[in-house]
């Protein structure tokens, strides 16, 4: 028997948290075929001695709906061994969507997202109408990675509602039918579920509260009838973390999921400072899921495994001096001209002596955190010593902190970036992270794939828990398979794709070869890939030897090959027949 892919002698983790062992792993028809010692041949062979063989990386939280559409490569995820991303996450998305509307879900999408309006404009060709529609327009556009999506809250309400929905009126009766019954439409097309935010941050472009922001109780539950009506799925939300208080924030998704039967996933953030809310959203978890049997929990917090936070610096979409009125007078400057101008002591002393435009810019309340502020390096410290924060460092100048951010600005001829640390470190660490990961109803998310292109680029978070969690920490490391199970068949099993996310006879052949030495994460850099020229961040990495899709190569040594495997994933996927 020939195979086409043979991966011989590797070490295999199977993602499922055993011990790894070594074996040959055989491919066939895009699924595993043989585990173990294969004598047999294969089209094509991969040295694996020394190396991790993985199940392909599952990112439960993406935004590609977009990148999906206008590329065919899902990077940075795809950069970083993931082989399944789930997009239409936060309750934003293109579709269900009539083209009187499409102004205001690029409204939404720019605002909540940072997407710049234009790349929308010029990438999207709004040839869908129907959640349906815009699902066979993914399905027919190839790709490195396979795609999966929730049908997004905002759209929806819009779609059915027109301008109520904008101006969040009440739903109708007649609404909340509509609403059902597309719900079921979009699961039977194919969607995993359906996502929802409200968040009090997320806010369209314009300023203006996103449409699914304060649905009631008998919204939420009209979709996810909807969606029990088809069959069933996930429902994804964000709740209001700003609001200091878990319980209002959660009840209503989580009393419409235990009233309808679905399973929920949604965002934890752990506060830097202050009272531990998050311990009493995970009481509510605990409670939700007190009469689950054997299944698992029904009810998941996704949690990110390095501070949530913001990329702040010249060429990007903020930094601390933003909304000064003497730094917009220079920021459309060419960014050598810029640093140039910048570097003159009376332009250095005018924006420092002046004071924001508006307190109310979102990018205000952590533009100028100073003592959550990081100079990001190369490799890029996401758990610095508390000592190198902008605050620390302009303290041991001797110099203000928003002298000292202005300086490092200026570093590397204005290429260098700060990182904030908006939650998720709390007292300088992510000692609360560590403990929270090994928790059964924690699952690892919120990489942000295809969005926050200007501030964020969090999609290299595999990488991350494969350097930082399981090699370099000092303490509260996790063993290689217990990080590889946090990234494969965990999210796998919450997303419903039974069919990936392990190594055995019969699963799909997604599948990742890693030199863990050589494992290194790079610092974000600057692209101008997007849509008309548009901007983005991006990020890669040292050590993946081979990224498989569908037993197909899609990846060598960090460089992309020709092969487009990746398909869109329609609907919860079962487990393989035991061979």
């Amino acid at each position: 028997m020939t195979h086409d892919l043979i991966i011989r002698g590797g070490t295999v983790v199977d993602g499922l948290g055993g011990e790894p062992f070594v074996a040959d792993v055989a491919v066939s028809d895009g699924v595993v075929v043989a585990v173990g010692d294969v004598s047999e041949t294969a089209a094509r062979e991969i040295d694996g001695t020394g190396l991790l063989v993985t199940p392909g990386f599952v990112d439960l939280h993406t935004h590609y709906d977009g990148q999906a559409i206008w590329s065919d490569r899902l990077t940075p995820s795809s950069a970083h061994g993931v082989t399944t991303a789930v997009m239409g996450n936060c309750g934003v998305g293109f579709a269900p969507c009539r083209p009187s509307d499409h102004d205001v879900l690029v409204d939404v999408m720019a605002g909540v997202e940072d997407i710049p309006g234009v790349v929308m404009v010029d990438g999207l060709p709004w040839h869908w109408e129907t959640f349906p529609e815009f699902l066979d327009a993914v399905d027919a556009r190839r790709r490195d990675i396979d795609v999966a999506a929730f049908l997004p809250h905002s759209p929806l309400r819009v779609y059915v509602m027109g301008q109520r929905g904008v101006d969040r009126e009440p739903a109708t009766a007649e609404d909340l039918a509509m609403m059902r019954k597309l719900a079921a439409e979009a699961v039977q097309a194919g969607a995993l579920g359906f996502a929802s935010s409200r968040l009090t941050l997320h806010k369209s472009e314009s300023g203006h509260p996103i449409p699914s922001y304060d649905a009631g109780y008998a919204e939420i539950e009209a979709i996810a009838r909807g969606v029990d009506d088809a069959g069933g799925g996930l429902i994804q939300f964000v709740p209001d973390l700003m609001a200091g208080d878990y319980e209002p924030a959660l009840r209503t998704v989580f009393d419409v999921a235990a009233d309808v039967g679905l399973p929920v996933t949604f965002t934890l953030a752990i506060g830097n400072a202050g009272d531990p809310f998050f311990l009493d959203a995970l009481r509510m978890v605990e409670k939700a899921n007190k009469n689950v049997g054997v299944g698992g929990p029904q009810v998941t917090a996704q949690i990110f495994p390095r501070p949530i936070g913001l990329v702040l610096g010249l060429d990007l979409s903020g930094n601390p001096f933003v909304m000064y009125p003497s730094y917009q007078a220079l920021a459309d400057l060419p960014l050598a001209e810029r640093v140039a101008e910048m570097r003159k002591p009376e332009v250095r002393e005018r924006i420092l002596t002046d004071t924001p435009a508006s307190d109310g810019h979102p990018l205000m309340f952590a533009a100028q955190a100073w003592n959550y502020m990081f100079p990001l390096g190369d490799p890029p410290n996401y758990e610095p010593s508390p000592s190198d924060s902008i605050g620390a460092r302009a303290r041991a100048r001797g110099v203000s902190p928003a002298e000292e951010a202005y300086d490092r600005l200026l570093d590397d001829d204005g290429h260098a970036m700060l990182l904030v640390t908006l939650a998720n470190f709390r007292d300088g660490s992510l000692d609360t992270v560590a403990e929270l990961i090994h928790r059964d109803d924690v699952v690892l998310g919120l990489g942000d794939g295809g969005a926050h292109y200007g501030m964020i680029c969090d999609a290299s978070f595999p990488t991350y828990m494969l350097t930082h969690w399981v090699r370099d920490r000092p303490t509260g490391r996790l063993t290689v398979a217990e990080a590889v199970r946090e990234l494969t068949s965990v999210p796998a099993k919450v997303a419903g794709l039974a069919d990936r996310g392990r190594i055995a006879v019969g699963y799909k052949a997604d599948l990742n070869v890693i030199d863990a030495a050589a494992l290194r994460l790079h610092r974000p850099v600057v692209v101008n890939d997007l849509p008309a020229g548009g901007r983005r961040l991006d990020q890669s990495a040292d050590g993946y030897v081979a990224t498989i899709v569908s037993g197909e190569v899609i990846a060598e040594n960090g460089a992309p090959t020709q092969a487009r495997p990746g398909k869109l994933i329609r609907g919860r996927r079962p487990a393989p027949r035991p061979a």
